[in-house]
C-alpha cells in the first residue's frame, strides 16, 4: 500500500510539473506577444476545420501579428471546407496583409485556400491548380450479383439516396448530381476570377483539372512569383509591413501547448501511466487525417492508371 501510494504521489507531482511548463509554455514562450507575422501551417486533406479557423480569426485580431502568412500544403478536400476557409482569410485579410505560401501543392479545395491571399508565392515545381469539383460513389452491384446478395429498399421518392452503390444510377439521378457539381464549379471559378483579378473567361480556359508547375502558374496568372521567405518579406515590405519582423508559427492547441497539457505533459502521462492519453489523436495520426470527406470533393487525384500505361 505504501509503494503504491508512494508512486501515485510521484505521477501526481510530475504530472503538476508538466502543466505548469505546459502553461509557462503557452503563454511566455509563444513568441505571439511582441510585433511579429504570423505563419499558419495548412497541410493535408482540407475538411471543415474550426480549429484551423479559429486560429486564422485569432491571428488577424491579435496587434502584434502585422501579417499572415498561409503556408500550404495539400491536394485539396471537401469544397465547403475549403469554402469556410477561404472566407476566413478574406476576412482576415480586411486587417492585414495574408500571403500564401505554396509548398509542395496546392490544388482543388487547396488553391481554393491560396487564392484567398493577397499575393501568392509559390516554389517552382510546386503542383499549382486543379481548379474544379468532383462527386464519387461507389458501384458495387456487379459484386453483390455475383455473391448472390440483392437489396431492397422502399424510398419516399425517386431520388432519395440516389446515386446508390447498389444499382445504377437512373439518368434522373446523374442528371441531379452533375447540375450540384457545375454549380459548385461555377462558384469556384468565380472565387478565383475575383480573388486574383482575372476575367472569368481567363479562369475557365485554365478550370479542366489541370494542374501546373509554380513557373508555369505565374505565367498563367495563378501565382505572383516564384520563390520563398524573401520573396514574401519583399511583398511585405511594399504593404508596409517591416520586414525585419520574425515569422512566428501559429500553432495548434494539439500540435503545440494546450490549455491543460502541453506536448510534453502528454507524453509523460502516456510513458508514466502505458497509455495514450486520447484514442482519437492515435486514429488521426495511423488514418493520416484522412478516414471521412463528406459532401462534394475539390482534391487533385494522381491517374494509377495513366502511370502504367
Amino acid at each position: 500500500m505504501r509503494r503504491k501510494l508512494s508512486f501515485w504521489r510521484i505521477t501526481a507531482a510530475l504530472v503538476t510539473i508538466a502543466l505548469v511548463a505546459g502553461l509557462a509554455l503557452r503563454f511566455t514562450g509563444s513568441g505571439q506577444g511582441r510585433d511579429h507575422i504570423a505563419r499558419i501551417d495548412i497541410t493535408g486533406v482540407i475538411t471543415d476545420d474550426e480549429e484551423l479557423i479559429g486560429l486564422i480569426e485569432g491571428a488577424a485580431a491579435a496587434p502584434a501579428a502585422k501579417a499572415i502568412v498561409i503556408s500550404v500544403s495539400s491536394p485539396g478536400g471537401t469544397t465547403y471546407g475549403g469554402e469556410k476557409i477561404h472566407k476566413a482569410l478574406r476576412d482576415a485579410a480586411k486587417a492585414k496583409p495574408v500571403v500564401a505560401d505554396i509548398r509542395t501543392m496546392a490544388a482543388s479545395a487547396g488553391y481554393m485556400i491560396a487564392a484567398s491571399a493577397d499575393h501568392i508565392v509559390a516554389g517552382e515545381s510546386s503542383i499549382v491548380g486543379s481548379i474544379g469539383v468532383l462527386f464519387q460513389y461507389v458501384q458495387a452491384q456487379e459484386l453483390l450479383d455475383k455473391v448472390g446478395v440483392s437489396l431492397e429498399e422502399i424510398k419516399s421518392s425517386p431520388m432519395k439516396a440516389e446515386p446508390s452503390p447498389f444499382h445504377a444510377p437512373s439518368e434522373e439521378s446523374k442528371a441531379m448530381i452533375r447540375s450540384m457539381v457545375l454549380d459548385s464549379y461555377d462558384w469556384f471559378v468565380d472565387l478565383v476570377a475575383e480573388g486574383r483579378g482575372m476575367e472569368r473567361a481567363e479562369v475557365l480556359a485554365l478550370a479542366d483539372g489541370s494542374v501546373f508547375t509554380g513557373r508555369q502558374a505565374v505565367g498563367n496568372g495563378l501565382v505572383d512569383a516564384v520563390g520563398g521567405e524573401a520573396e514574401i518579406r519583399a511583398y511585405l515590405k511594399s504593404r508596409d509591413v517591416d520586414a525585419s519582423l520574425d515569422l512566428v508559427e501559429w500553432q495548434r492547441e494539439s500540435r503545440g501547448t494546450g490549455l491543460l497539457f502541453g506536448r510534453g505533459a502528454a507524453s509523460l502521462v502516456e510513458r508514466v501511466v502505458g497509455a495514450p492519453v486520447t484514442l482519437s489523436q492515435e486514429i488521426e495520426r495511423l488514418a493520416g487525417g484522412k478516414l471521412f470527406l463528406d459532401g462534394l470533393v475539390s482534391v487533385w487525384q494522381f491517374d494509377r492508371h495513366a502511370e502504367r500505361d
